[in-house]
């Protein structure tokens, strides 16, 4: 399976691994997340969940040549871009975090990076945009004027900039993000599950009320983007492994 699941205790941990494509996200991998967070979700013994991509990358988001599938029922795309949680979400990032991977990332609610991770939102260098949440998630988690320069530019995001804005709770040493990620785990785990998860939901409730604006204005972009040209040239030159010949149509 794409996604493996281990339970410790309280903890459910969820380690992406699809390593030959750098995590990228096709259609099993979003079924297979999909899956395990649902399991998540409905075992009342589970109160906190870590996910992972292992020490060598997060996840390189969506998978350009075999797409990353339809959005699920409980979890819209990848299956956990869309997914309304009660429980925690601690995220363990090493390696990389671009695109969908870090549009995931902007999905959990506390994230142990590496000190080496790379960030970055690359998807104008390819003729689309973020569509999984990234255009308006990256306004809540950085400064105004960073997170611009972050999608305008599609630059990567140095990971001390990304810890002093607050987008990173704590970056650790490479190789130590799953055990840090699983000690922060802990210590949420050692509340009252039922004070965790209703704070949780309050929180998510207030920064989620303008999500379907948010959804909205990433739809009437992309409907733009996907019929251009340049959407064509951007693929096809990022597998071609060529500089894009961009037209502007």
């Amino acid at each position: 399976m794409p996604v493996r699941t281990e339970r410790r205790d309280r903890i459910t941990i969820l380690t992406l691994d699809r390593q030959a494509k750098r995590n990228a996200i096709d259609p099993e991998m979003t079924a297979s997340l999909d899956a395990a967070l649902n399991a998540f979700e409905d075992d009342p013994e589970q109160w906190v969940a870590v996910i992972t991509g292992g020490t060598e990358m997060f996840s390189a988001g969506s998978d350009l040549g075999a797409g990353s599938g339809e959005p699920t029922p409980r979890g819209g795309e990848y299956g956990i871009i869309r997914r309304s949680r009660t429980k925690p979400l601690v995220a363990a990032a090493e390696g990389l975090a671009l695109g969908g991977g870090l549009e995931i990332l902007f999905c959990c609610d506390i994230i142990v990076a590496a000190s080496n991770i790379r960030l970055g939102l690359p998807e104008v260098k390819r003729g689309v945009l973020p569509t999984s949440g990234g255009l308006f998630r990256a306004l809540r988690s950085l400064p105004l004027h960073i997170a611009k320069e972050v999608v305008l530019t599609g630059a990567e995001l140095d990971p001390q900039l990304a810890l002093q804005f607050g987008l990173v709770n704590r970056l650790v040493t490479p190789g130590t993000a799953l055990d840090e990620a699983i000690a922060v785990a802990e210590t949420i785990a050692a509340n009252s599950p039922t004070s965790v998860q209703q704070s949780l939901q309050a929180m998510t409730a207030i920064l989620g009320a303008g999500d379907d604006d948010g959804w909205r204005a990433t739809e009437a972009a992309k409907q733009v983007v996907w019929a251009s040209d340049d959407r064509a040239e951007g693929i096809a030159a990022f597998f071609e492994k060529r500089p894009p010949r961009w037209t502007g149509r």
